[in-house]
């Protein structure tokens, strides 16, 4: 497989230099009473296609997907880097990155006259005529920016998760352990574990010895046995280490090139990647009924469940934690109305939205949609910018965005003819693409 001349990048050894001569300058400093925080590069992996979530993803990348009412996916990986203080960010695309790339430029700017950044970048083909060919390439073609901010460390986190974590404090157990490697690693029961990749630890609880994908019988935590670590796909690496292995795998013509499966077992191998708890991951603002909260809505099932909990009297994860905010750009709308008796039971309704004696009830409404009168909307999520005429019914539904549900129509109503015309999820969700009328 052609993968360009690595040499022409700056060598492992010059780099190595680099973090030398960085580390002399900071014990220096500590000599001299001053202190000096290590550097840190964030790299988002936001190439992800999503196609357990379409027709969510045929118009836009995963990190994309609206949710809550008034964000993306991407928002919640970046606000956790940003809450941290970690202001320096690179968000790695690929697929359908559009959309995405402009929620990242318009909304997460950052204070650019003091450096901080976070940016976009599309494959840019810098080792040859080729895209991506999985995570790890992804970072491989984009060294050009390691070598730019020449960092100390690098936390590579996925894009397409819903949760609350502070970065720093598994920066500070990766630099305590000395490991060329960390991943986060959430407890889950066993019996679900077949579904992730999954973490085995030595006795201590702490060194990796295996990295396995969906295996049949997951390994337990060692004080644990009904418990199993999966990786919630956020690692942090000493930087001369990780462009060391991406050049090795580069190399590796039977590798798929993935973070997961190529680069962690590699690092698993040498002994040097350790797991950091999520459990231990003190949030500010964290309740005991949302502390260690984490979803991965890749389908649409999933996307579905996670809204539900949202307006539910008491939802697992706290949009309304002000310690430890979920970041976005609202639109510049007026606030919601209901007018003629229009009503919201246990919903969460979007700015400009225009509820006109109808009844909205357990459902999350994004921005200007509109709910014409006699309309019932039960259980469902609406993206921005649904029409919903008089007398119309959506139920069990996900709409995404600008679908118009004429006067009189039914979605959700009728699962068997939702299917001849629609998406409809195992769960018996039915889910509408975005600019379709129903009926036509």
């Amino acid at each position: 497989m052609h993968v360009g001349n690595l040499s022409t990048r700056p060598s492992s050894r010059r780099l190595k230099r680099c973090e030398s001569k960085a580390r002399k300058l900071r014990n220096a400093a500590r000599v001299s009473g001053m202190v000096v925080k290590p550097k840190i590069l964030g790299i988002v992996l936001a190439g992800g296609e999503g196609k357990r979530l379409w027709p969510l993803t045929a118009d836009r990348a995963k990190p994309a997907v609206p949710f809550g009412g008034n964000f993306r996916l991407i928002d919640f990986v970046l606000s956790n880097l940003v809450n941290a203080g970690y202001l320096k960010i690179c968000v790695l695309t690929q697929y359908k990155s559009h959309s995405l790339d402009r929620h990242i430029t318009t909304t997460w700017r950052m204070s650019q006259l003091i450096g901080n950044y976070v940016t976009p970048v599309p494959a840019q083909q810098r080792l040859g005529p080729r895209w991506y060919t999985g995570s790890a390439d992804a970072i491989l073609q984009s060294l050009n920016l390691v070598y730019d901010e020449k960092p100390d460390y690098l936390v590579v986190f996925g894009a397409d998760h819903v949760y609350r974590m502070d970065p720093a404090q598994m920066v500070a157990d990766h630099i305590a352990t000395g490991a060329e490697a960390t991943v986060a690693g959430i407890r889950v029961p066993r019996r679900e574990a077949t579904a992730f990749g999954v973490i085995q630890t030595a006795a201590d609880g702490v060194k990796i010895d295996g990295f396995l994908e969906k295996p049949a019988d997951p390994p337990s935590v060692p004080d644990d046995p009904n418990v199993t670590y999966a990786s919630m796909g956020n690692y942090v690496f000493s930087t001369s280490s990780l462009i060391e292995a991406l050049k090795v795998d580069a190399a590796d013509e039977s590798s798929i090139h993935d973070m997961g499966g190529n680069i962690i077992p590699m690092f698993v191998s040498r002994g040097t990647a350790h797991v950091y708890d999520f459990a231990r991951n003190e949030v500010p603002g964290a309740t005991d009924r949302d502390r260690g909260y984490w979803r991965d809505v890749g389908t649409l099932d999933a996307y579905h469940d996670a809204h539900m909990d949202l307006v539910s009297i008491e939802p697992i994860f706290n949009l309304y934690n002000r310690d430890w905010p979920i970041l976005s750009l609202p639109p510049t709308l007026p606030p919601a109305k209901f007018v003629q008796d229009g009503t919201a039971l246990d919903s969460m309704i979007g700015a400009g939205t225009i509820v006109s004696g109808a009844t909205v009830t357990r459902s999350v409404v994004s921005d200007d949609v509109r709910v014409a009168a006699g309309a019932r909307v039960e259980g469902s999520v609406i993206l921005p910018g649904v029409r919903i005429g008089r007398n119309a019914v959506v139920r069990h539904s996900i709409l995404d965005k600008n679908v118009v549900v004429p006067d009189g129509a039914k979605v959700g109503v009728d699962v068997d003819l939702d299917s001849d015309l629609y998406t409809v999820s195992p769960g018996g969700i039915t889910v509408v693409g975005k600019g379709v009328t129903i009926g036509k």
